[in-house]
């Protein structure tokens, strides 16, 4: 009886209004060939469709709209076709029958069909699914997360509560493909420490994903984007996939992995030139707006001149067709580019004034970010620009939107502010983390200089919000009690307020927490040191004992990261040996793998430290790699190109002074004439009247060079030479005038400053240091100076470094004082 009770109801639900056979209604769904005949049958079956064919019918639809191009896309008539509504109704009333799978799969093509979160079914749908949720298995409830992040349900209770299922069964969990999109799904609300179970699920069952799932690798990428995690490891195994479908990726995907590499700052060279070649060949394709902008913002950064040329023709050619969004993202991509098309700034800028109302803040600022550093100048834009800022501004209560309109504001050429909108700004201060604080405070600084300079004026009121930014920074600081929180905050912070004012308090507040430092954030907070110029001796022995502990944990690609503070700060920790040749040999299997400017970077650390190991040297001074440079090198923009150009010629400079029993040749003489020509021989005033003086003190001008070109093109500030009894030497006497450019040979590489000098002489170097030479907090040399020094004295120099704050101190001040003080540094005895 109990059975018969049971089996009653199961019966009802299996078998209630349903036609006798429903497979050939499915089957001839399935053989429809566009969605009039998939209306067709609905129409003629409406009264006896079940749950299931409704189901059916509604994903042959989607499937239509799938084959078809973003061009000839139909959504919106399908969506309001009457068949449309009948399946929705149908939907609504059946779907208590549905299975899991065809519930889920019914909301996921309803919201991508465009029907609004609000609308009674999807309302209806989510409630049953939730109803469900924890019989869900992996793969349907990755998809209803995905429908419930187009919602935009990320900090949802429903969201929170498939984050815990995930969290209860994720070791049962073997499909990484759902995985992935429940990663992306949760990945706003969950813990530090859940994120990192889910990398390392994910690195566990990696190898057993297909290499062709790209839509995989590439959430698996978004995920790190969202929990700000550049995780090496799993974006090198997301890269090979990548890499290895290459020609079956297009423009969306490139787009999109495009994106999340620049916001992770994750470089591989071998993807970039190889997608820079995917994307040159689509350029004949595409005769879109949408597409060619899209085109434009990938390739255009990246691109040659001739692509770059035949880019911007396209973009002009169907300007008039651009939507306001489209052209702001032209616009970004030309600021990206570097460009000085005055045409198309012009074209694109007149779109951005059409549509500047239906701009949001953010976007605001981008588009007057762009127009400053394009160097646009309209009267009439910046008006409408600063009156829409001010109208946001004054209705505006979220403290980071303020702080964004506020700098936009004083990006503009009119950088004033007025009493009401600074009691705003000083009103939102207690809210602010340090990277509001940071942009309100270059704000109003800037509001101060435009008052002071052009009105002759600084309002009281300015100050005073200056005052409690400094205030409030501290505060934040002083209460900080997680390093990982921190350092969120602190990654991004530069400008003059926060050296000025936080710097000192935020490497205590690091200090305070550095027992936090672990494998994970050593190298982005060794990154923000040797950004800062600050040199904290206990936070470099911190990082160089976690490095020692936990190098296996540390992937070669965040070396570079750690050494550069040792670099810059020219510090060498306790255990200065082993620290190094960890580092370095862990770096040893990744030679080959690593990006050519990566490498470059650094060898030439590694020698401002006086290390020179011979299989990176190998890897760096070969045909092969300096070709690989080259192509790099012509994909990235004009200001890092050239860093990297001068930092291969002084690696190449220390290699050959250093370490000659390498015998890597010296080849940049071309390339440092190119460059030393344009602007060498120059004195600024203090150095002209240094000049004099050290003609005085020597007994003429003829006893004294400046601006002087070494062998190996360093540039001394001043060059003298004294006799064995220390008496100076006037020039023209002897052949050692260094009119013309040198040049060297790499036989001469050892014995070039005293060959051609009367026995016993000595030729003197005098550099005249300015602050850019020591550390932030203290009169400690830092590297480069201290590279210069060595590479003057193996030239055959005597040194002499007179530091700024030598010549500018009281003691100095005033002229018989200095010429004592130059006096004693060149005759007196064992002053160096």
């Amino acid at each position: 009886m109990l059975c018969l009770r049971a089996i009653r109801p199961l019966s009802w639900r299996v078998f209630h209004f349903r036609p006798f056979s429903f497979e050939p209604l499915i089957s001839q769904m399935n053989n429809c060939t566009d969605e009039e005949q998939i209306f067709g049958l609905i129409e003629k079956n409406k009264s006896l469709l079940s749950e299931k064919q409704v189901g059916c019918a509604l994903s042959m639809l989607w499937q239509f709209q799938k084959q078809k191009t973003s061009s000839v896309k139909n959504v919106d008539c399908i969506r309001n076709h009457p068949q449309f509504l009948t399946l929705c109704n149908l939907a609504t009333t059946k779907m208590g029958f549905m299975s899991d799978s065809t519930l889920v799969n019914v909301l996921y093509i309803i919201q991508q069909f465009g029907i609004e979160a609000h609308d009674s079914l999807v309302e209806a749908l989510v409630t049953e699914a939730w109803r469900r949720l924890e019989r869900f298995d992996i793969s349907v409830l990755s998809k209803f997360s995905s429908c419930l992040a187009d919602q935009h349900l990320y900090y949802s209770p429903l969201m929170g509560k498939i984050a815990d299922i995930v969290n209860r069964n994720l070791e049962n969990i073997q499909d990484l493909r759902s995985l992935s999109v429940l990663m992306v799904s949760i990945s706003s609300l969950i813990s530090r420490r859940f994120q990192e179970k889910l990398v390392n699920k994910a690195e566990l069952l990696f190898d057993t994903v297909d290499s062709s799932q790209v839509n995989t690798a590439r959430r698996i990428v978004q995920f790190l984007r969202n929990i700000k995690y550049r995780y090496y490891p799993l974006l090198e195994r997301c890269n090979k996939v990548f890499l290895s479908n290459m020609n079956h990726l297009d423009l969306d995907s490139i787009s999109k992995i495009l994106s999340l590499y620049y916001s992770l700052q994750f470089h591989s060279f071998e993807f970039i030139l190889m997608t820079k070649k995917r994307l040159t060949e689509m350029i004949p394709l595409f005769d879109h707006p949408a597409s060619c902008v899209k085109l434009f913002v990938a390739l255009g950064p990246m691109a040659g001149p001739e692509e770059k040329k035949q880019l911007k023709s396209t973009i002009l050619l169907m300007s008039e067709e651009l939507t306001g969004q489209q052209a702001l993202a032209v616009m970004g991509a030309m600021e990206e580019m570097e460009s000085r098309n005055l045409r198309l700034i012009k074209k694109i800028t007149s779109i951005l004034h059409k549509h500047l109302d239906n701009y949001k803040p953010v976007e605001l600022l981008r588009i007057t970010q762009a127009l400053i550093f394009l160097h646009f100048q309209s009267k009439e834009l910046f008006v409408k620009l600063r009156e829409l800022l001010l109208s946001y501004l004054k209705v505006s209560v979220i403290p980071s939107e303020i702080s964004i309109l506020v700098y936009a504001l004083s990006m503009l050429p009119s950088a004033h502010l007025d009493e009401v909108r600074m009691s705003q700004i000083e009103a939102v201060l207690p809210q602010c983390d340090l990277h509001d604080l940071n942009i309100f405070a270059t704000s109003v600084l800037r509001c101060i200089q435009y008052d002071h300079v052009y009105l002759n004026n600084i309002p009281a009121k300015q100050l005073k919000v200056l005052q409690k930014l400094d205030h409030y920074g501290h505060q934040r600081l002083q209460e900080c009690k997680s390093l990982n929180l921190l350092w969120e905050e602190v990654k991004s912070l530069k400008g003059d307020w926060f050296a000025d004012s936080l710097l000192e308090e935020t490497v205590v507040t690091l200090q305070r927490l550095m027992d936090e430092m672990n494998y994970i954030n050593v190298a982005g907070i060794a990154s923000f040191i040797s950004r800062t110029n600050y040199l904290s001796t206990s936070l470099l022995d911190k990082i160089a004992s976690v490095v020692l502990q936990q190098i296996e944990k540390i992937h070669p690609f965040a070396i570079l990261a750690i050494i550069l503070p040792f670099s810059t700060l020219n510090y060498d920790p306790p255990q200065r040996d082993e620290f190094f040749g960890t580092c370095i040999q862990h770096l040893n299997s990744y030679l080959s793998v690593l990006d050519p400017l990566v490498l470059v970077f650094l060898g030439y650390s590694l020698a401002t430290l006086q290390y020179f190991p011979e299989d990176l040297l190998k890897a760096i001074f070969n045909i092969k790699f300096l070709a690989r440079l080259d192509s790099q090198l012509e994909l990235i923009y004009s200001s890092l190109n050239m860093k990297v150009q001068f930092r291969l010629m002084e690696l190449n400079r220390a290699v050959c002074l250093e370490c000659p029993e390498y015998q890597i040749p010296w080849f940049h003489d071309r390339f440092c004439q190119q460059h030393y020509n344009k602007d060498f021989g120059s004195m600024n005033g203090a150095q002209q009247q240094i000049y004099k003086m050290l003609a005085e003190v020597l007994g003429g001008i003829n006893f004294v060079k400046a601006s002087v070109l070494t062998p190996y093109y360093y540039t001394v500030d001043f060059e003298c030479i004294l006799d064995k009894r220390r008496n100076p030497l006037p020039y023209g006497s002897h052949n050692t005038t260094l009119e013309k450019l040198p040049k060297i040979h790499l036989e001469s590489n050892t014995q070039i400053a005293g060959s051609r000098l009367p026995p016993g002489a000595e030729k003197i170097a005098l550099e005249v240091l300015d602050s850019r030479a020591f550390c932030r907090n203290i009169p400690h040399l830092k590297g480069k100076s201290a590279m210069k020094k060595r590479h003057l004295e193996i030239l055959g120099y005597h040194v002499i470094q007179i530091p700024h704050f030598e010549w500018n101190s009281m003691a100095l001040s005033t002229r018989d004082a200095r010429m004592d003080y130059l006096r004693e540094r060149i005759f007196g005895e064992g002053k160096s």
